[in-house]
């Protein structure tokens, strides 16, 4: 997959308002789908399907453990507009377990970063008190314990005792043989995997994709070390629990959507297989590098500050993908992107 060599195109002419400011700080930023990576094609149709399909709900579900940056703003705006299209609710769902990286002025900034980009939302907190009061996932131990509980009553677990240098020395987990108890103090539980198992997707376009679980994801991490349940397996209760049945996320959380699947096999949660994904492409710092919430001059914050409106972060997200206008809104950003003759994975720079 070949990056272009072009340069950055900048602001348009005749924008009085902070194009200075813009044209400063404006990151070099790329746009590229990485689903070739795995199967050699993309479940992104370039348009909105006109199948008269009703969604119950989808959701929006940041990490407080950085500032919200113009990809999160491009995602948020796909979401809202699928939902508005199939008539789904949008829940906002914050997962807050990473609990050594959550930090309260992340947290005030979804909210902040939301709002100011006018992303609507449904159901779910209305600020942060509300968040922490009512749908903190620490509100949700219970469910995600009882998931644990039934992985490790069926044997579908074992204790993984390897340090973070021994795992990168090594590339994977040598204790699947080793009979480590589980409750080993600080030892991560693994789910055992079949790799060679086949997966089937629910795609947006309308297709059912049939996939094997990746190598990164082998005897993936349900409870981390520190006691707390993993990413993947709060993410399948979650979205059970809340009745979610459309889930929008980058296409770096491909393999995270098989991994998922596969537990939802094991913990006997067919419901799960209903819910139907779409995956889209990134915006990237550089040729294989996500946008970090670590780096300031993309966050939404950050821009904001610079003097910027939301009219100008859409209309950086736009000349970022190469788009033949600039949108000032989330509804015109996603217009534009599927009005395009270039089609939406192919955008790189």
């Amino acid at each position: 997959m070949s990056i272009l060599k072009k340069p950055l195109p900048t602001p348009s002419q005749g924008r009085e308002s902070h194009k200075p400011l813009f044209k400063k700080y404006l990151p070099r930023v790329f746009c590229q789908s990485i689903h070739l990576l795995y199967l050699g094609y993309s479940s992104t149709p370039k348009q909105l399907t006109n199948i008269p399909i009703h969604f119950n709900k989808t959701r929006i579900a940041p990490t407080p453990s950085g500032f919200l940056h113009v990809g999160n703003g491009l995602s948020f705006s796909i979401t809202a507009a699928l939902a508005r299209k199939h008539g789904a609710k949008i829940l906002l769902r914050i997962d807050d377990l990473d609990r050594a990286r959550v930090n309260p002025e992340y947290l005030t900034d979804i909210f902040d970063t939301l709002n100011f980009l006018g992303i609507p939302w449904d159901e779910g907190p209305q600020d942060a008190n509300d968040f922490e009061a009512n749908f903190s996932q620490v509100h949700r131990m219970h469910l995600y314990n009882e998931a644990l509980e039934q992985l490790a009553a069926g044997g579908f677990v074992f204790a993984c005792t390897c340090s973070r240098r021994q795992l990168n020395e090594a590339g994977l987990c040598n204790c699947f043989d080793k009979q480590i108890p589980l409750s080993t103090p600080e030892a991560s539980w693994r789910l055992r995997t079949n790799n060679n198992a086949v997966l089937k997707v629910k795609s947006y376009g309308g297709e059912t994709i049939q996939a094997q679980l990746p190598a990164e994801m082998k005897n993936f991490v349900v409870r981390k070390k520190d006691g707390f349940p993993a990413y993947q397996l709060t993410s399948v209760v979650d979205d059970l629990f809340y009745g979610v049945d459309l889930v929008v996320r980058g296409d770096d959380l491909w393999a995270s959507t098989l991994a998922q699947i596969q537990l939802a096999t094991v913990l006997d949660k067919p419901a799960f297989n209903d819910i139907v994904f779409y995956h889209h492409p990134l915006l990237l710092e550089e040729p294989g590098k996500k946008l970090s919430k670590s780096a300031g001059s993309t966050s939404v914050k950050y821009l904001k500050e610079q003097g910027g409106s939301a009219a100008d972060v859409f209309g950086l997200i736009s000349e970022i993908l190469r788009l033949h206008k600039k949108a000032s809104t989330w509804q015109q950003l996603v217009e534009l992107i599927l009005s395009s003759p270039t089609p939406f994975i192919n955008r790189c720079l």
